[in-house]
């Protein structure tokens, strides 16, 4: 592993991605400043020799880099611009990397309001759920001028296996919105067969291990495909998420006057999830969807 012993890191937003993200950093060696709405994770961490912060601004007036992994759209816009947002402490020569996924237009918006400061913005949105996050696997999809890439590369390269520099800022965010149409496709598509060998009394794990010598084998059938097998929907990307982010790439698309009518009808089958009260359940719990519908 790379060292960044001469970083000092804000990290903000400490989730199910953000968390085992923030530790892998710290464990490369950079100093870590952090700060989360919910409290409790953050006095974890403290025991691991990391810095906590009062509010984004702190976070901001200590460090000169900070990353961001939060929730949504308007979760970025109060870390950024809110009461104690980072563009009160933020220096000229600061660089901001929003990790998590937002929608495209906000991320131009904001790297314009915080390039009139002198402050660098690139959308660095990730694909490989928990795991990928805990593994320093991740695949990372950049967005932002090549300068801002390039100092943000020590980072994103203990965070992923992978990091491709997309375009300009927002391009990232494109590339993010078509990975979760497909992981979102490929999650509905998975599910359904398996519940279709159910449903014809076939044993889906020998029809998994079937396809997974095909031309049907990927990621999804062999990660998710086990889970749905397993009745083990303890989240790694979570129904919820998983609904926002598709409901962001239909926005993107009507903005482009481009229709997605299978991602809508994909849209629409995880919010049925949350509408039973499973939204926060793994995005694979799609299946449950079927069985129940089908019984």
């Amino acid at each position: 592993m790379a060292s960044l012993d001469n970083y000092r890191i804000g990290f903000i937003g400490l989730g199910l991605m953000g968390r085992p993200m923030c530790l892998n950093l710290h464990r490369a060696g950079a100093r870590l400043v952090i700060y989360n709405r919910s409290r409790a994770v953050v006095d974890n961490l403290i025991r691991e020799a990391i810095e906590p912060a009062d509010n984004p601004a702190d976070v901001a007036c200590r460090t000169e880099i900070v990353v961001l992994m939060v929730s949504d759209t308007p979760a970025v816009k109060q870390v950024l611009f809110g009461d104690n947002g980072l563009a009160d402490g933020l220096r000229p020569g600061a660089l901001v990397i929003d990790m998590g996924t937002t929608a495209v237009a906000a991320t131009r918006e904001y790297a314009a309001r915080l390039a009139q400061t002198g402050v660098d913005f690139i959308d660095a949105p990730v694909s490989g759920g928990e795991i990928g996050a805990r593994d320093g696997s991740l695949a990372i999809m950049a967005g932002g001028s090549e300068a801002a890439v390039n100092r943000a590369w020590p980072l994103l390269d203990i965070l992923g296996k992978s990091t491709i520099h997309v375009g300009d800022v927002g391009a990232g965010q494109v590339a993010k919105a078509a990975n979760q149409v497909i992981v979102g496709l490929n999650i509905g598509a998975v599910a359904e067969a398996l519940a279709l060998a159910e449903c014809a009394g076939v044993d889906p794990s020998k029809v998994r291990q079937a396809l997974l010598g095909g031309f049907a084998a990927s990621r999804i059938l062999e990660v998710h495909g086990q889970r749905m097998i397993d009745n083990s929907f303890a989240p790694g990307g979570k129904v919820t998420t998983q609904h926002k982010d598709l409901t962001q790439a239909l926005d993107l698309a009507a903005s482009l006057g481009l229709s997605l009518p299978a991602t809508h009808l994909n849209m629409t089958l995880y919010q049925r999830l949350i509408d039973k009260g499973e939204g926060g359940l793994d995005h694979s719990a799609l299946i449950r969807l079927f069985r129940k519908e089908n019984d």
